[in-house]
């Protein structure tokens, strides 16, 4: 890897810029980007699986790798065709290789690791958590430190203490159900189509946030870990009676009832992400906040977590709503700080599961 290393960075400081390109596919979105000098993105395609999964409310595993497989090679051409440079222009490879699903991850992985050999250059592997905190810092150079982030998305709620991107520190995670998942879930239980978080957020529009007392979990005092599980089963008691034994009521609600249900729901888990963070940030004594991850797009969420960094009297910072969902931007655009540090992977790097 050593021989590599060398070549490329020549080539690279001749240029004066490095050109990563990113590839991601840690669960339904087949995406690769080119990202030069971890900032100027060049080109971003993504293909997205949502209307194979949509049937079953979620996304079926094997359904996701075989798409990979199918559309992995046409969105790395389209990647570099749109960005109108060769294989020759290419600094580096990058891919997620964790946490996610590992039939889908392998995917990624094996191109990643088929196209650094071929091309005769570094392989980077990122940590796709991470990815997601550098898609908040896309339009920003430096930050004022002490910094935590906030990743919300369909498989992890986290919180981080943010030093530097190659340094973040896990501050607390789900104990069961991620956020993104309740928000599956419980559209699933009110008829609403996959995947959930958009349908909750506009079904939310029209109805009442204070409608149903939905619990909100905050575990013990001072905990920064997330539990999700209740209030999804709190959502399926009130649908269907305490302990399933009633009717399902759906059917027959109106459309105000079940936007009433929405919004409440809504509401309890932006209440609890809020207060967790507030946690995060007087723990740390935080200036700024990141925000990522694909529920990171709900616009209640946004607004609520801006409305207390104001009060907190720190900075958030999101990132924009096309790179909140899975993106290989991210990737390439942590992948440039990997490379500054020569933070190489070898070819026998393999896809894991959890981080």
């Amino acid at each position: 890897m050593g021989k590599r290393k060398k070549i490329r960075a020549t080539r690279a400081e001749s240029r004066a810029t490095i050109n990563v390109l990113g590839i991601e596919t840690s669960c339904d979105e087949t995406a690769a980007a080119v990202v030069a000098d971890g900032r100027d993105i060049l080109s971003s395609v993504v293909a997205s699986q949502s209307e194979l999964h949509a049937q079953y409310g979620g996304v079926v595993p094997e359904i996701a790798s075989r798409a990979h497989i199918e559309n992995i090679y046409p969105v790395i051409s389209q990647a570099l065709e749109k960005a109108k440079i060769t294989k020759d222009q290419i600094d580096a490879i990058a891919v997620a290789n964790q946490p996610g699903l590992t039939v889908a991850l392998i995917v990624g992985v094996t191109a990643a690791k088929t196209l650094a050999f071929a091309w005769n250059i570094p392989l980077i592997a990122i940590n796709h958590l991470h990815a997601h905190m550098q898609s908040a810092l896309l339009e920003h150079g430096s930050i004022e430190m002490p910094a935590v982030a906030l990743i919300v998305s369909g498989g992890h709620t986290s919180l981080y203490d943010y030093h530097s991107p190659l340094e973040p520190e896990l501050l607390g995670s789900t104990i069961d159900d991620a956020a993104g998942e309740a928000f599956d879930k419980v559209a699933m239980i009110l008829g609403l189509p996959y995947p959930g978080g958009p349908s909750i957020e506009n079904a939310a529009k029209g109805g009442n946030s204070d409608a149903v007392n939905f619990p909100r979990s905050l575990l013990e005092k001072d905990s920064l870990d997330f539990s999700f599980s209740g209030i999804k089963t709190a959502v399926l008691y009130h649908c269907q009676g305490q302990d399933m034994k009633g009717q399902n009521r759906i059917a027959s609600m109106s459309k105000k009832q079940i936007a009433d249900i929405a919004a409440s729901f809504q509401k309890a888990v932006v209440d609890v992400l809020i207060e967790k963070t507030k946690r995060a940030v007087k723990k740390t004594a935080a200036k700024t906040v990141l925000l990522g991850g694909g529920v990171a797009a709900n616009s209640l969420l946004r607004e609520s977590l801006k409305d207390k960094c104001d009060e907190l009297h720190c900075k958030l910072l999101i990132a924009e709503k096309r790179y909140c969902t899975d993106n290989a931007v991210m990737v390439a655009s942590l992948a440039y700080h990997k490379y500054k540090a020569g933070l190489f992977a070898d070819l026998s790097l393999e896809p894991l599961a959890s981080a």
